[in-house]
């Protein structure tokens, strides 16, 4: 069993890590003073920053949520930036403004994915204050949304945004025997949860309830990897062929929980881990549909019966209330 699997699992083997734990626990904590005494610099840039990240590690929902965020405020006249860490890209030069033609293994998954889903730029650069500072100054942005970044404290911001799904916190251990990157008492600073489950996770109690918000993500419709086709019959070919599924995000589950609840049977699931570089290997041969996040990785050698569900996020609108009146209240 992964160690991944681990934390949400309640194996008591990882109690053998909690020496280490205790370590990590000790130096972030360090960390944390060192930048609130000044010993370790932040700054900020002349636009407006939010952060989209969340308290453990692996994905949850976070893309879905900086997309929605975009999309509004880009609604309500605001001149929106994405800044990523290009997680998993090649890219060695920063800050890196990404095109919507640039490839996974050049700029990250996530960047890749959300530039060909925005009109808005997407910059990378693992030093995220100079990222947010480009984005910024060069490219007149007012508005900065960083995609992850919860614990890149040299990075000042206005608005933090902790996105859970329906695991929460696992085993509720910190690195390395758990998922936790910052302890749980961590949630009681950021101004929003959003989850993403059908039930509040169990890790959130009763005092952090008003400010958490649920996502709902919506399937929207089915598109060819390949050719871009889109396809309102996915549900018969699936039945008519022998049908694939992968999905290489931080829970496969939850894609193929999706699959059910749209009533598509396929008769293999092929979970990978989340940045998994995929290769011409990996695919069948047959009908197989996968992750939006996926395809931009997998269209290089995607076959003709390739097909990837977008998602949208459907947020309650006093999300987005209260982000533009915190946006208002800062000067």
């Amino acid at each position: 069993m992964s160690l991944q699997k681990a934390w949400f699992s309640e194996r008591k083997w990882v109690y053998l890590l909690l020496p280490l734990s205790t370590l990590f626990y000790l130096l972030s904590a360090l960390r944390r003073l060192a930048f609130r005494l000044g010993l370790l610099s932040s700054g900020k840039p002349a636009a407006k920053v939010i952060i989209v990240g969340n308290i453990s590690v692996g994905g949850n929902g976070k893309t879905p949520t900086v997309i929605a965020i975009a999309k509004h405020l880009s609604s309500k006249g605001y001149s929106c930036g994405i800044l990523s860490r290009g997680y998993g890209g090649d890219q060695t030069e920063f800050p890196y403004h990404v095109k919507s033609t640039d490839e996974p293994s050049l700029v990250g998954d996530e960047p890749a994915l959300i530039s060909r889903r925005l009109s808005c730029p997407v910059v990378i650069d693992p030093v995220r204050r100079r990222g947010a500072d480009y984005l910024s100054t060069t490219l007149s942005c007012d508005v900065i949304i960083c995609d992850d970044g919860l614990q890149h404290y040299a990075l000042k911001r206005d608005f933090e945004i902790v996105v859970m799904d329906g695991r929460g916190i696992g085993n509720g251990f910190l690195l390395p025997a758990g998922p936790l990157r910052e302890t749980q008492k961590r949630l009681k600073n950021v101004d929003v949860i959003v989850h993403n489950s059908e039930l509040v996770p169990s890790c959130i109690s009763q005092e952090l309830k008003s400010k958490t918000v649920q996502m709902r993500l919506r399937a929207t419709r089915w598109v060819n990897v390949k050719s871009g086709q889109i396809s309102d019959n996915i549900r018969e070919k699936s039945t008519l062929n022998q049908c694939s599924a992968l999905a290489g995000i931080g829970d496969p589950k939850r894609f193929f929980s999706t699959l059910k609840a749209l009533e598509i049977e396929c008769s293999e699931l092929l979970p990978f881990p989340d940045h998994h570089q995929f290769t011409n290997h990996d695919l069948p041969n047959n009908m197989v549909l996968m992750t939006e996040k996926d395809a931009v990785k997998i269209k290089p050698f995607a076959h003709d019966n390739c097909w990837y569900l977008e998602v949208e996020g459907d947020i309650e609108a006093l999300f987005f209330e209260k982000i533009e009146q915190k946006l208002n209240s800062v000067q």
